[in-house]
């Protein structure tokens, strides 16, 4: 029976290829081991136990299925950035005196982090504070000037155009006047900007001005401070796997948290995976998910945010995110050990309540949690045979059971009970050799 449409389009589920690879135990391989383990004990003497000195049936590891929700996980290539990222950039031109920060380092929003020569500056200030001291006498004078004409336009004693020109001379002092403090404002501004500040908390980078550089308007990056905590990571999701995923969801085969309505994050839980095999120790969220396809890449634009306190991420780090939160309901699913290939597909042993062994073929959709989900050819109560391929391969062929233990040997404690699952994947020539 051939596999599922999931095996044939693996990019269904991104963390589904590299296990859809792993190497099944190969049914032609046990069956040639059995005969020859068979024909090696022709002409020895029979062993106790059955009836006339027959061996007793072989003991083999059995699972029990049942349907249950089986979580899944989503796995995709990302890469961390700074949950901001700020370029320290010069506002006022100048010579370069000193730089006040050790690069590499923290810095808080407000500490100072470049010294420009500021004598220009001062000089342009006290000049412009003179001015406007001038600018201020003039307006004193002016209003002096028309309240002595005043009485005199009440008494006709002078001309409406004399009153009327000391008006305009007082309105005209008092603009230059403001002007003036303007001026002397902005200078006062660009003074303050000669010290050039952090705008942000974070970590600084390389600083791109020496001591005694010359800063200008057309080159004036000085450093950039990148906050690392929280620390977002940036992946995609290719417009085949959200079709895929929106499709499943609509037909109910998959379940997805939905968006949390407090505060707008999406419900999958996130983790990342480091480039050793490692993952981070703290779990974080999804804070973003784009709405259009980008046409450069042919893939959807997602953000998560990741707590990093200790600061073990960096901007720059190629990582796998890890999408946890999903569920397939009533879904049924084997350790991989239990699926072989044969000449007619994938297939398992059933083991029926007598106790022999029946051959089923079996659809596969994909991998969770260490094990094949199981689409077709099982029902809910099957015993399947998860242990012990060497001792008992023939159909027909008579077993004695114990649970399958997880991680275990067999006839050991319930670890496997029904609806478990093996811990880790592990080699087919590890399963064959138990």
């Amino acid at each position: 029976m051939s596999s599922a449409p999931a095996l044939t389009n693996p990019k269904a589920f991104p963390m589904q290829r590299s296990a859809l690879a792993t190497p099944l135990i190969s049914l032609p391989l046990i069956f040639a081991v059995a005969v020859l383990l068979a024909g090696c004990g022709k002409g020895a003497p029979s062993g106790p136990g059955g009836p006339g000195g027959a061996m007793p049936p072989p003991e083999v590891s059995v699972i029990t299925v049942q349907a249950s929700s089986q979580p899944i996980e989503l796995e995709y290539a990302g890469q961390t950035a700074g949950s901001r990222e700020t370029e320290v950039r010069a506002r006022v031109a100048g010579i370069l005196q000193r730089r006040l920060f050790t690069e590499g380092a923290a810095v808080k929003a407000g500490q100072p982090l470049f010294q420009i020569d500021p004598a220009n500056f001062q000089t342009q200030v006290a000049s412009l504070e003179a001015s406007v001291a001038l600018a201020k006498a003039k307006v004193e004078q002016a209003r002096r000037d028309q309240a002595r004409l005043v009485p005199l336009i009440a008494e006709k004693a002078i001309s409406q155009k004399e009153f009327d020109d000391a008006k305009s001379a007082l309105d005209v002092a008092e603009a230059t006047l403001k002007q003036t403090q303007a001026q002397a404002s902005e200078a006062q501004l660009n003074l303050g900007y000669t010290k050039v500040v952090a705008p942000i908390d974070g970590i600084t980078t390389t600083a791109n001005k020496s001591d005694g550089s010359l800063v200008t308007a057309a080159d004036s990056l000085l450093t950039t401070i990148v906050q690392t905590d929280p620390m977002y990571v940036n992946f995609s999701v290719s417009e085949s796997d959200f079709i895929s995923l929106s499709k499943r969801v609509k037909e109910g085969k998959l379940n997805v948290p939905s968006q949390r309505a407090n505060n707008g994050n999406i419900g999958f839980n996130v983790q990342v995976k480091l480039a050793d095999g490692s993952l981070h120790p703290k779990a974080g969220k999804l804070n973003f998910s784009g709405q259009r396809v980008n046409p450069q890449t042919g893939s959807i634009d997602v953000r998560a945010e990741i707590p990093n306190g200790d600061g073990s991420l960096r901007p720059g780090q190629f990582v796998r995110v890890l999408l946890g939160g999903a569920t397939r309901p009533n879904t049924m699913s084997v350790p991989q050990r239990a699926v072989i290939d044969s000449p007619f597909g994938k297939i398992v042993f059933k083991v029926t309540p007598d106790n022999k062994l029946a051959p089923q073929p079996v659809e596969l959709d994909g991998w969770t949690g260490g094990n094949w989900v199981i689409t077709k050819g099982l029902k809910d109560g099957d015993r399947v045979l998860v242990e012990g391929f060497i001792k008992a391969n023939q159909p027909g062929m008579t077993v004695k059971v114990v649970p399958y233990v997880a991680g275990g040997a067999p006839g050991g404690a319930n670890a496997g009970a029904p609806g478990t699952a093996a811990s880790a994947p592990v080699p087919a020539a590890t399963a064959a050799s138990k």
